[in-house]
C-alpha cells in the first residue's frame, strides 16, 4: 500500500510538461481510497500539485470505486449558541480580527416526516471567531416561519425545494381535499448564503423572503419581503457590489405581465436605521425566451459596467409549480435539464438599465457559480465553472447522499463534472462588424466568438485549467480577492476540488500558466474557501484561505483551517468539538 509523503515545505507548480508526465504515469482508479485505513487527523495534509497527483493513482474521475461514506454529513445536529473555545494547533495570523460565518442545512427532519433534499435542510448558522490567534464558535438554527412552525407542530409544514407538505391530518377531510389545490407558498429557510445589504447581514435562499440576522450572536432579528420594494418572486443569494456599497441581484417574476427576469439595484445608503431594502428599484427586466419555462439561475456576473445574465437550460415548468400540492410533487419535479437548447449569454448596462440587442449563444451547459467578469480591449471576459448537462439538482438528493458502497459510486459517477471556462464576448458589435470569422483578437486566449447576424454572436469557451484538475474532480465554489479583483483582471482563484459529492480538496489556479497549488487530506472534506487579504498585502495572494474542514468519519472532528493564500501551505488549525452538516456558503467579517 503507498503512503502519504509528509508535506514539503515549498509547494511547487505544475507546468505542462510535468502535466503530461504525471497524467502518464498516475493512476486514478484507487485514488486515496487505497491508502491504509487510519486517523485523518494524524496524516499529513498534501498541498502542492506534484505531490497530490502522486497521490491520486490513475486517470480523470471517471469510474472511480470505494468511495468513503458521507451520510454523517447530512445528518440533524444541535445547536451551540453558547462560545465553544478552539484548541489551536500551529499559528493563526494575529492580524485575522473578525469572524467566518457560515450557512447550511442543519436538520433534515421533523418527528417522523424527513426532507428529501440537501436544500431543504433547515438553515443552521455559524460563527468561528478569530480574534489575537484564539478561535471560538457559536450556532443557531434560524427562526425561520418555516422552523417555527415545523418545531411547534413536529412534523413539516412548510414545502422546500425537494419535499412537498402533505395535508393537515388536523384537519377535516374536506379540509385537506382542497387544500391540494392551494398553491405552494414560498419558504423563508434561508440555508444559502450571508449577504449584506447597507451595512446588516442578511440569510437568503432564493425565495423572496429573507431574514435580517445579527451577526454577533447569529440571533434572528426580522423577515423582510423583497415584494414590499419590488416586484420580484425571488432573489438570488449571490448579490454584487460595486466599490461605493451599491448592491445588484437579480430575481424572477411571474404575473399577469407574463415572466421575466429582473434586474434589482439596492441602494448603498440607509434611510433611518429601520431601513432595509428601501430604494430597491429593477434596473431592467429581460423576457425569457419561453415565458411558461424560464430557466433556473443560482447567480450571476458583473463587470464594471454590465451585468451578465446566463439563460441556461435548466429550465422550470410553470404550469407543474402551479400544481405541485395537486399532483402531491416538489418544486424539484417542475425544473428540468433541456440539452436541445442554447445557453443565452445577456449583457444589461448597469447606468442605463438597457439589454444589449446583441446575444451571446453557446452550446447547453449549466453553471451555478461565476468567477469574475471584467472588460478590456473591447471585450467582456466572462470565467465562470459549468458543467455539459443540467442534473446535479436532482443528484443531490439525502436519498444518494446517504448510500454507501457500489451504489455512492455509481451516483458519483453518473455525475458530469464542473470545470473552470472562459467566454470572451465582444463588447461593440456593430452592421459594420464582419461575420462568420473570430472576433477575438486576444492572443493570449484561444476563445471564440462569431457574429451570425446583427444580434446574434456564437460563442465557445476556452478551459482555464491543464488536464490535472481532471484529477481532483474539477472545480467549484470558485473564489476569488473579492475587494481586489472583482470586476477587474485577476490572476488567482480559488475553489473546492470534487472526486466526491462534495468538496475534499482545495485548490488554488494561477491563470498565468493554469498551474494549481493543492490542500488534501484523505478522509476530510473542506468548505467552500474564503479569501481574507491581509492589511499591509501588495499583491494579489497576499492573506489566508479559510475552510472549515468535516471529517464524516470522526466523531466531532470539525476544524477551522488556515492556509497561507499564496504559498497554499497550512499556518494553523482550530479544532472544534462539534460535527456539523456540508453547507453551501459564507463570509469573513471584518472587527471594526
Amino acid at each position: 500500500m503507498p503512503c502519504l509523503k509528509r508535506l514539503r515545505k515549498r509547494p511547487c507548480y505544475i507546468t505542462a510538461p510535468q502535466r503530461t508526465h504525471l497524467l502518464h504515469h498516475s493512476r486514478l482508479a484507487a485514488f486515496f481510497l487505497s491508502l491504509p485505513s487510519t486517523t485523518t487527523t494524524e496524516m499529513a495534509p498534501v498541498n502542492n500539485a506534484e505531490d497530490a497527483n502522486n497521490e491520486v493513482k490513475g486517470g480523470p474521475t471517471t469510474g472511480l470505486k470505494g468511495l468513503e461514506s458521507i451520510a454523517p454529513l447530512v445528518r440533524s445536529v444541535e445547536e451551540n449558541p453558547d462560545p465553544i473555545p478552539a484548541e489551536v494547533k500551529g499559528t493563526i495570523p494575529h492580524w485575522i480580527n473578525g469572524s467566518l460565518l457560515r450557512n447550511g442545512p442543519g436538520k433534515f427532519e421533523f418527528g417522523d416526516t424527513h426532507y428529501n433534499h440537501w436544500f431543504d435542510g433547515m438553515a443552521m448558522l455559524h460563527k468561528f471567531n478569530i480574534e489575537k490567534g484564539q478561535v471560538t464558535y457559536i450556532s443557531r438554527f434560524l427562526r425561520s416561519d418555516a422552523y417555527k412552525k415545523n418545531s411547534e407542530r413536529d412534523r413539516i409544514m412548510v414545502s422546500e425545494f425537494g419535499t412537498v407538505t402533505m395535508p393537515d391530518p388536523c384537519k377535516n377531510i374536506f379540509q385537506r381535499f382542497f387544500s391540494r389545490f392551494e398553491m405552494i407558498k414560498p419558504t423563508d429557510n434561508g440555508n444559502v448564503n450571508f449577504i449584506k445589504y447597507k451595512g446588516d447581514y442578511y440569510v437568503s435562499t432564493e425565495t423572496n423572503l429573507i431574514h435580517k440576522v445579527n451577526p454577533e450572536n447569529l440571533e434572528t432579528l426580522e423577515q423582510v419581503d423583497w415584494t414590499t420594494f419590488v416586484a420580484v418572486n425571488g432573489a438570488t443569494a449571490h448579490p454584487h457590489y460595486d466599490p461605493d456599497g451599491t448592491c445588484f441581484n437579480m430575481g424572477n417574476s411571474y404575473g399577469g405581465k407574463g415572466t421575466t427576469y429582473n434586474i434589482i439595484r439596492v441602494p448603498p445608503e440607509k434611510l433611518n436605521a429601520e431601513d432595509t431594502l428601501q430604494g430597491a428599484k429593477i434596473l431592467c427586466s429581460i423576457a425569457p425566451s419561453h415565458k411558461s419555462h424560464p430557466s433556473y439561475f443560482h447567480s450571476f456576473a458583473m463587470s464594471e459596467n454590465y451585468v451578465v445574465f446566463i439563460e441556461q437550460p435548466i429550465k422550470i415548468d410553470l404550469l407543474k409549480i402551479v400544481t405541485c400540492k395537486m399532483r402531491g410533487k416538489a418544486f424539484c419535479d417542475a425544473v428540468y435539464w433541456d440539452p436541445k437548447l442554447e445557453t443565452v449569454l445577456h449583457l444589461i448596462n448597469k447606468h442605463t438599465g438597457e439589454a444589449s440587442p446583441v446575444k451571446y449563444y453557446a452550446k447547453a451547459f449549466s453553471n451555478f457559480h461565476q468567477i469574475n467578469a471584467f472588460e478590456e480591449d473591447g471585450f467582456l471576459i466572462l470565467d465562470l465553472c459549468s458543467s455539459d448537462d443540467g442534473l446535479a439538482l436532482d443528484i443531490y438528493s439525502l436519498q444518494n447522499l446517504r448510500k454507501s458502497g457500489e451504489a455512492l459510486d455509481e451516483v458519483y459517477n453518473s455525475m458530469s463534472r464542473v470545470f473552470p471556462r472562459r467566454f470572451v464576448l465582444p463588447i461593440h458589435v456593430t452592421d459594420d462588424t464582419p461575420t462568420d470569422q473570430n472576433l477575438n483578437t486576444r492572443s493570449c486566449s484561444t476563445a471564440t466568438c462569431v457574429k451570425k447576424d446583427n444580434t446574434r454572436v456564437f460563442c465557445q469557451h476556452e478551459d482555464l485549467h491543464g488536464d490535472d484538475l481532471c484529477h481532483f474532480g474539477g472545480l467549484e465554489f470558485p473564489l476569488i480577492n473579492y475587494e481586489r479583483c472583482n470586476a477587474r483582471p485577476y490572476r488567482y482563484f480559488y475553489g473546492c476540488g470534487f472526486r466526491h459529492m462534495f468538496g475534499d480538496s482545495l485548490l488554488k489556479m494561477d491563470l498565468n500558466d493554469k498551474s494549481l497549488k493543492v490542500w488534501y487530506q484523505k478522509g476530510l472534506f473542506p468548505s467552500e474557501p474564503v479569501f481574507v487579504a491581509s492589511p499591509d498585502g501588495v499583491e494579489e495572494d497576499d492573506g489566508v484561505i479559510l475552510s472549515v474542514i468535516l471529517s464524516p468519519s470522526q466523531d466531532k472532528g470539525t476544524f477551522l483551517l488556515v492556509l497561507n493564500a499564496k504559498t497554499f501551505e497550512e499556518l494553523g488549525r482550530a479544532n472544534v468539538p462539534v460535527n456539523m452538516p456540508y453547507g453551501f456558503h459564507g463570509v469573513f467579517s471584518a472587527s471594526a
